[in-house]
Order: C-alpha cells, then sequence, then structure tokens
C-alpha cells in the first residue's frame, strides 16, 4: 500500500513504531517533489496521506488520489484539511487526539509564568547589567504570583483540562467556557467553574486559550471581546492563530486594555517580523512574550502522534476504520 507523506523523512524515520518496518507499505515523501500537488502527480496510487498539521489538503489534491483512503494530520489540528470535501470523496480524515495535551499544558504554565514573573525582561536587564535595579523595581511593584490569578480557559478538551489540572496545585481559581458544558462531576475533577464566554473575559486575569479552530471559533478574540475583558488581562495562547484577531488585540495592547500576551502561535505561519503581534511599539514591547509554536514540541508528544498514525495506516491495511475519525464517516 502507497503512502504520502507531506512531511521531513528525518522527523518520520525518528518517530516511527516498531511494528512499522513489518507492513507492507511502499512510502514516498513531500521533500522529492517541489510541492504537495506534484508529490500527488508522481504518486496517484495513494491510498494513505500523512499531513503536517500546517500544510493545506483541499479538493485539488484530494482529485489527484483517486485510490486515497485516509487523510491524517500528524499533530491534533486538522482545520487546513477539507473536511467536507473529503468526506463526499468518502475519504477519512483523522487526527491524533490528546497526543500533545501533556507537552502543551507544560508550555502554557511555562509562558503564564514568564508574562507574570518578567521571564524575557528580567533575562535581558541581567544580560545589559541592570539586574538591581529590574530587581528593586519589581519588589515595589506588588509583582503578581501565578496563584493569586484567576484563569480562564477558553476551550475545555484534552489540553484546556491538563492545563487545568497542572494549574491545580497552584491555588488559582479556574473557570473554564466551552461550547458544550462539561458534567458537573468532571467540573468537580478538574476544579473548575464554567462562565459564559464574555463573563469569563470580564472576570479573569488570565485568558488561556485552547480551541480547536472552526468557523465558530475563528477570531473569537475580536475587538468585541476586548472591550468587556478585565483591563490588564494577559491573553496566553498556545492553541491556534486563527483564534485571535490581530488588529484588535495589537489595538488592545495600545490602549492598556490588555496587560500583556504570551503567544506560542500565530496566523500566519510562518510568522514574518513585521506581524502586528510582533513588531510592537517600543512602550509595549516588553508587554509580549513569544515561542515559535514549540507547545507540542516534545520527543513525548510525537512518539505518541506517530503510534497512532501509523497504526490508523495499519487499520486501514487490514480493512478496518482508523482511530479519531473528524470528519463524520
Amino acid at each position: 500500500m502507497k503512502v504520502l507523506v507531506l512531511g521531513p523523512k528525518s522527523r518520520y524515520d525518528a518517530y516511527a513504531p516498531d511494528f512499522l518496518s513489518k507492513l507492507p507499505l511502499e512510502l514516498a515523501f513531500l521533500e522529492q517533489y517541489p510541492n504537495a500537488l506534484e508529490a500527488a502527480k508522481h504518486n496517484p496510487d495513494t491510498q494513505c496521506l500523512l499531513a503536517d498539521a500546517i500544510t493545506p489538503v483541499g479538493p485539488d489534491l484530494m482529485d489527484l488520489l483517486p485510490q486515497l483512503k485516509m487523510i491524517h494530520s500528524e499533530g491534533v489540528a486538522f482545520h487546513c484539511i477539507d473536511l467536507e470535501a473529503a468526506r463526499q470523496r468518502g475519504i477519512f480524515v483523522c487526527h491524533n487526539k490528546g497526543c500533545n495535551a501533556a507537552s502543551v499544558a507544560e508550555h502554557t504554565v511555562m509562558l503564564m509564568l514568564m508574562a507574570l514573573r518578567h521571564g524575557i525582561t528580567g533575562h535581558q536587564a541581567v544580560l545589559q547589567g541592570r539586574q538591581i535595579e529590574m530587581k528593586e523595581a519589581v519588589m515595589v511593584s506588588k509583582a503578581p504570583e501565578l496563584g493569586e490569578q484567576t484563569i480562564g480557559l477558553i476551550g475545555f478538551g484534552d489540553i484546556g483540562q491538563a492545563t487545568a489540572r497542572l494549574l491545580r496545585p497552584f491555588g488559582c481559581q479556574l473557570f473554564y467556557y466551552t461550547a458544550h458544558r462539561r458534567p458537573q462531576e468532571v467540573e468537580a475533577e478538574f476544579g473548575v467553574t464554567y462562565l459564559p464566554l464574555e463573563e469569563l473575559a470580564a472576570r479573569c486575569s488570565i485568558l488561556s486559550l485552547h480551541c480547536a479552530v472552526n468557523d465558530q471559533t475563528r477570531h473569537m478574540i475580536n475587538a468585541a471581546l476586548l472591550e468587556k475583558i478585565r483591563p490588564g488581562a494577559i491573553l496566553v495562547n498556545t492553541a491556534r492563530g486563527e483564534l485571535i484577531d490581530n488588529q484588535a488585540v495589537r489595538q488592545a495592547l495600545l490602549d492598556g486594555r490588555l496587560g500583556g500576551i504570551a503567544m506560542d502561535t500565530f496566523y500566519p505561519e510562518p510568522t514574518p517580523a513585521d506581524h502586528p503581534l510582533v513588531a510592537l511599539p517600543a512602550e509595549i514591547a516588553d508587554r509580549a512574550v513569544y515561542s515559535p509554536h514549540l507547545g507540542g514540541n516534545t520527543g513525548g508528544s510525537f512518539a505518541r502522534a506517530h503510534q497512532n498514525m501509523w497504526n490508523s495506516v495499519r487499520l486501514i491495511l487490514e480493512g478496518q476504520r482508523p482511530n479519531f475519525i473528524v470528519n463524520g464517516l
């Protein structure tokens, strides 16, 4: 069976599960061709397509692969795959549910701490020989502790729940919003309280995004919601950049309504240096903390993802349904 991989061979070699070598597969990799469409044209007998989570997979590519049975995201996100086009063609679309929950949750808490505890500006102060100057300034600033914060988790799937689990020992007040409220026993297990989105935004000192991107969530952090946020709140995004209206968030920083941002994900990616949330004026630049989409990039996360992906390929090979189907087939 032919498998076309829209991702680097080096990564797939690094995380290949032990059973992969025993499967009767022929593998082709994107790097052998100029682009994804050319890769598809040269491999029309492909039955399984494995794609990096930020690689677009649309009907034009699907039409070049008449034998295609499954498209599998290498990550948790699948918003770059045309789900309806795949469903109409009888192609399963799958993802690696929960594979990166622990690593993204860790990264989220790290960004919260860096934003609160001067992780970037403190580092720079030491490099610039201003250690005592900054230390003295922070000592009289009533610097906050993470445990004193009211944290609003927007989205409460695997990653939101893993984040709540890590935050609970700090003593934070934890609130959450999701389109479908969780049962009371789940809320009790994680120590969280449900609030409608606007109430959560108005009450919480840290807002942390953990949603998938869809028609309902795209640009959910917009000018209208930002008008209602608690003054000085910090916005943390380890989910997807498309959840945010970039210009609206920039303006909220300029106006002082947002106290800071801590961003692991942006739209677009790759993120240009002149991005509106990166090229900030000097007077607000130190209120931003960035990381280059590293939340899910741990060895454990990739190992779990590739184990699941190749297991789904094996299921297709055996004529069975793959795991974690997201397009309703």
